[in-house]
């Protein structure tokens, strides 16, 4: 619950509640822990509790269970013993404005973007390109920039690498080489992609990323994707999220050091975002991770261990919660060495111990304080939500859809006039003035050409015809003068 001197009261310790620091939370956080230990629900506490207190969240539901936080909780034996332990009264138990979202347009409201805004460095890696094919791609951008053509969606894209490659000659001396077989290459990748269907997130109209920064009534809006079926394909989902923290570091202006954040980032699965990424990708998304706090957003990655964070992102990572770990193999007992050592650490146990102790709902918890120095690392039990634990039905997501301010706004995909339509049209155009220089310039050859010579057959039959009619006329003549020879 949050309180007046800016605290966020989100677990409960021996020695008393935990806090995480209002003005301390754009500082990231981290929330791990094995399979069924409890992180789904500590999400979703954090996420209500930054709710009650004004600040909206984003969070990736891969289950479907995160939808219960659109609906009030009810009492049960566990919260029941909770309230007991924790020396507090009966809550009131409420729900969070909510609103639903679906990258395929099914469970929520759709979320696009187009082609140009994904710029070529993330959608590189959503394709999957090796460093050849990630030039020529640079070089699709750069034509389409130059030529004033919209890259919009999927069609865009293809229309424009058929272009390119057509061309290859034109644009070879400027940018480099352009391979038939890498432009291919793309192109197959480009199919793969829209088999896994995300021609669907390429389109307008395009999602305003301050649709995610709303309140209603006081209360944080809560923005649930639903990723159940886009972890199928892992690689759209994370360099989808990538893209969300992108728009929200360029769009956001400067904030600086704030009360409490403008935004909390829920990145589930986040070890999803590492594997397979080129170097410079994984320097990109800790720049943005480093950076994106000054605008007013603060990042909490959700994944199993700590491990599946670079190093250079997990420094950055302020606020802990980490649920127990399993230890059955050397790989898993170097995992749980390396989560214990991350902690400040506590003379009153042993951390590492206590990782493979936890029962479910239980962490250990190291915050920042108000001067944005780690707190010693707690053992604790985090609170219960006062939200439903679990989904909500079909229906009452269909309702809450229908319902939201969203609605019609972005259901209805928009198909203008962009890269596609402007290169088919000047393909078109091009082919009809190459039909008319050929059919003109087969007519001024006509008309220029000189008196047709006689073929061969002609000239015998005009030979034939020549001495028949000399015979011919012989003949007469002969018969002539014999006729007048005998009168005489």
């Amino acid at each position: 619950m949050f309180t007046k001197d800016g605290k966020l009261y989100v677990a409960h310790a021996e020695d008393g509640p935990i806090y995480v620091a209002g003005s301390m939370a754009n500082r990231h956080g981290l929330i791990a822990g094995a399979t069924g230990t409890g992180k789904t629900v500590s999400l979703q506490v954090l996420a209500e509790t930054f709710c009650q207190a004004g600040v909206p969240c984003f969070m990736a539901d891969m289950k479907g269970d995160l939808s219960g936080i659109a609906h009030s909780g009810t009492m049960s034996p566990f919260i029941e013993k909770r309230c007991n332990e924790f020396g507090m009264e009966v809550p009131e138990f409420q729900a969070c404005p909510t609103r639903f979202f679906d990258v395929y347009g099914v469970e929520g409201h759709p979320m696009r973007t187009t082609i140009s805004d994904m710029g070529p460095l993330l959608l590189a890696r959503l394709l999957g390109l090796n460093d050849t094919q990630s030039g020529i791609l640079n070089i699709v951008f750069k034509v389409a920039d130059e030529r004033k053509l919209l890259l919009i969606d999927m069609k865009d894209l293809r229309a424009m690498l058929d272009f390119v490659a057509k061309n290859a000659k034109e644009f070879t001396t400027c940018y480099g080489n352009i391979s038939p077989q890498s432009v291919g290459a793309i192109q197959r990748s480009l199919l793969q992609l829209e088999g896994q269907g995300a021609d669907k997130f390429f389109g307008e109209p395009a999602f305003n990323i301050m649709d995610l920064l709303q309140t209603e009534n006081g209360k944080g809006v809560m923005n649930v994707l639903a990723a159940d079926k886009l972890m199928s394909s892992p690689k759209l989902y994370s360099t989808f999220l990538l893209w969300l923290l992108s728009e929200l570091y360029t769009t956001l202006p400067e904030a600086g050091d704030l009360p409490l954040p403008k935004l909390i980032f829920f990145f589930d699965e986040a070890h999803t975002l590492f594997k397979d990424t080129a170097p410079a990708l994984v320097e990109k998304i800790e720049q943005v991770v480093r950076l994106v706090r000054s605008k007013g957003v603060g990042v909490w990655f959700v994944s199993q261990l700590p491990t599946d964070i670079p190093e250079a992102i997990l420094g950055q990572l302020g606020n802990r919660v980490q649920h127990a770990l399993r230890a059955f193999t050397p790989k898993d007992q170097k995992g749980v060495r390396a989560a214990a050592e991350t902690f400040r650490v506590n003379p009153k146990f042993d951390t590492k111990k206590v990782l493979l102790e936890l029962g479910t709902g239980e962490a250990l918890v190291s915050m920042l304080d108000q001067t944005g120095t780690p707190a010693m690392v707690r053992r604790a039990k985090m609170l219960f939500p006062s939200s439903q634990i679990g989904p909500i039905t079909p229906q009452e997501r269909s309702m809450m859809i229908s319902r939201s301010r969203l609605a019609g706004i972005y259901d209805t995909a928009i198909d203008r006039t962009s890269a596609y339509e402007d290169l088919t049209a000047q393909a078109a155009k091009d082919a009809r003035q190459a039909d008319e220089e050929k059919e003109a310039a087969a007519k001024e050859k006509r008309q220029a050409r000189p008196s047709r010579s006689k073929s061969t057959f002609e000239r015998i039959l005009g030979t034939m015809e020549t001495t028949i009619g000399r015979q011919f006329a012989n003949a007469i003549c002969r018969s002539i003068l014999g006729s007048i020879f005998k009168k005489k």
